[in-house]
């Protein structure tokens, strides 16, 4: 029984804004770092509150852990981890300094001996992972892990030794891409989007563009999801579409799209908000992460809920959609 004069929560949000409706969502799951980071990007909350919430997954090597991505958990710092916390960075401004010298240190640490970032490094070994995760003693690098990485520190003029050959990887990885699927077609967009020379940038996203129609690794009618297949290894249902690719109007993939397309994917995405606020990880939304988010433990779909609703709540933002 209640105590007597306790306030009560209700068990559904109120039939409100999108904004208001996510705000409730958020403010009743979500960690602490994605409550601040709600906080910040909708009601005027500040950079530090965030910075300081990050600081709990940040380990003495520079690297972060403890997951910050979802999908992997334990303390060890691994490059994915250390991925999200530089895109929470660079979304409060804060991308730069002492801090991303350090992170830098780690990614050098951890690089392969072609200077690129692996998925997943063989420090994790031990520490509870998703059957799907393939731990390795000697990984390869990968596109996944490394694009979105150089990406960022580029966009944010990052200068630091570990970028010269891991650009130089990302600039051979993309431009010898002929088959792929929806997370490394997007890792490749989050590194293109960055890449200092923008000529070159703009011929390889051209020629993704065509191999993303041509492959129909986007559903381009919301209405038809059969008509577009899934791509294997990923969870049934699992499609991406226009909004996944093109996160703002800027991103070179926009031009991937015709207007009546983008449309229908940023109406789909707005009427993916569920009852209680959030949006879905799953179907039809994707995490950040390299690979399809699956169900295999309580905690990473919990955790993975506010993140999604988040950069729902932005991408339609960034397309002017209203929220409130």
């Amino acid at each position: 029984m209640p105590e007597t004069g306790a306030p009560s929560l209700p068990s559904t949000p109120p039939a409100h804004t999108p904004l208001a409706r996510a705000e409730h969502f958020v403010w009743l799951t979500a960690r602490v770092l994605e409550q601040r980071l709600f906080a910040h990007h909708f009601r005027s909350g500040g950079a530090d509150a965030v910075e300081t919430a990050l600081d709990a997954y940040r380990n003495e090597d520079g690297g972060y852990g403890h997951a910050l991505e979802p999908g992997l958990r334990g303390p060890v710092s691994q490059p994915l981890h250390t991925a999200h916390a530089l895109r929470v960075l660079d979304s409060i401004g804060r991308c730069g300094g002492q801090r991303v010298e350090r992170m830098c240190r780690y990614l050098t640490s951890v690089s392969t001996a072609d200077g690129a970032l692996p998925a997943i490094h063989p420090s994790r070994r031990g520490f509870p992972a998703a059957p799907f995760v393939r731990i390795l003693d000697d990984p390869p690098s990968d596109l996944l892990a490394t694009g979105p990485v150089v990406g960022l520190l580029h966009r944010n003029e990052v200068w630091h030794a570990w970028l010269f050959r891991a650009t130089d990887f990302c600039w051979q990885a993309v431009e010898s891409l002929e088959k792929s699927h929806p997370y490394e077609i997007e890792a490749a967009v989050a590194f293109l989007d960055s890449a200092p020379d923008r000529p070159r940038a703009e011929a390889v996203a051209d020629r993704l563009g065509r191999l993303v129609r041509e492959h129909r690794l986007a559903a381009l009618d919301p209405d038809r999801l059969e008509a577009y297949p899934v791509s294997p290894g990923y969870a049934p249902g699992e499609h991406h579409f226009p909004h996944d690719y093109a996160r703002t109007p800027r991103s070179l993939a926009r031009a991937w799209f015709t207007d009546e397309e983008m449309t229908r994917s940023l109406d789909f995405l707005a009427a993916e908000q569920q009852q209680d606020g959030g949006w879905p990880v799953l179907p039809h939304c994707s995490t950040r992460e390299w690979y399809p988010q699956r169900r295999w433990a309580p905690a990473p779909a919990l955790e993975a809920r506010p993140l999604v609703t988040i950069d729902a709540l932005r991408t339609l933002r960034a397309y002017g959609r209203s929220l409130d």
